[in-house]
């Protein structure tokens, strides 16, 4: 489609908001499931059917436009899912996953929040009140699903991650001492050998 003017490139940004939606609603599942933390999976539980609503008003407000939502892929999504999949490959500590999970999900809100500012500004300038309003509640989800994620790292995830990296440290010190405790008791036999077969040396 040639973009003339500035209703031309809201449809074209409503249609990849509406592809990376759909990407999303196959990705926090794997999310979900992935998770640790009683609190973020239901995070992730509960801001999948709100994804789905979000993709749901896209449809509306195309249905308004008169153009059909479908036909476009969001590269941008398509690469911060797949950084997301790299991370569920990698061999971490649940705790330090669940970390990492709400790094990658504040990097989807990020950009779906630059995005729907986006549309929300082009369809006040357009005055298509009612496009306006449905993208505005979706802006305001995805603010607050930001803000959950940020509570819950500070709080509690980080922190415990930070904690699983320093009782790992404590672990490898506490092996290093039981060595040294092991050679020192393995130094003190062999001086005890040693000072007995002297001893034996000048009985004769």
């Amino acid at each position: 489609m040639k973009m003339e003017t500035l209703q031309d490139l809201l449809i074209d940004h409503l249609k990849d908001l509406y592809s990376a939606e759909n990407q999303l609603i196959k990705a926090l599942p794997k999310m979900a499931k992935a998770a640790s933390n009683a609190e973020l999976k239901a995070g992730f539980e509960e801001h999948l059917e709100q994804t789905k609503g979000h993709a749901t008003r896209l449809e509306q407000i195309c249905k308004m436009l008169n153009v059909n939502p479908k036909g476009k892929k969001c590269a941008a999504m398509e690469g911060l899912i797949e950084e997301g999949k790299e991370l569920l490959e990698e061999d971490a500590e649940e705790v330090v996953l669940d970390a990492g999970l709400i790094a990658a999900a504040q990097k989807v809100e990020h950009y779906e929040i630059a995005a729907y500012g986006t549309v929300r500004t082009w369809a006040e300038q357009l005055e298509l009140d009612d496009a306006v309003r449905l993208l505005e509640e979706t802006l305001t989800e995805e603010k607050q699903t930001d803000e959950k994620l940020t509570e819950l790292a500070t709080s509690v995830i980080n922190e415990e991650a930070e904690a699983g990296a320093e009782d790992e440290e404590g672990d490898e010190t506490d092996a290093s001492d039981d060595e040294e405790d092991e050679d020192e008791e393995e130094g003190e036999d062999a001086g005890d050998e040693a000072a007995t077969t002297s001893h034996r040396g000048r009985g004769r």
